[in-house]
């Protein structure tokens, strides 16, 4: 068991004083603080604010800019023509390749050969190059039957 040393003891260390942090921003907005620096006697910053307190509309730039896009692009993007569509699926099903395995023919997914068929898809010309070089079939250009 250790023992004491004799003598008087004394601590070896210096006291540790902690200090509080300083308020936030927020906290020193609150009108309960802002009172309380006032009786104090500190001094207090007010700023008014632009157009603060006030009921006006924020200016109608952004609908101004935006039937401006309207005006200059067209609302609807074209979509696969429907003889194109009857020609992929036509094509494909003498091959005798379901969707999925097109897909996989061409590095595309499935989900873009079903809107092709479909007809809900934006054409895209390297696609439909891809799908003429597998089905052997011409899908750019004028159609002839």
């Amino acid at each position: 068991m250790p023992t004491r040393p004799a003598g008087p003891m004394s601590q070896d260390w210096e006291p540790v004083v902690l200090h509080k942090s300083k308020p936030k921003a927020q906290v020193l907005r609150d009108a309960k603080a802002v009172n309380q620096a006032l009786r104090a006697g500190a001094q207090v910053q007010t700023v008014k604010k632009f157009d603060g307190g006030t009921n006006k509309k924020a200016p109608a730039t952004a609908v101004y800019a935006r039937k401006l896009d309207e005006a200059e692009q067209p609302a609807a993007l074209d979509r696969v023509a429907p003889e194109v569509r009857q020609l992929i699926q036509k094509a494909r099903i003498d091959k005798k390749l379901s969707q999925s395995d097109l897909a996989k023919q061409i590095n595309e997914r499935p989900q873009v050969v079903q809107e092709y068929e479909n007809g809900k898809a934006v054409p895209n010309q390297a696609v439909l190059a891809k799908m003429e070089r597998v089905l052997g079939v011409k899908l750019r250009g004028k159609i002839h039957k």
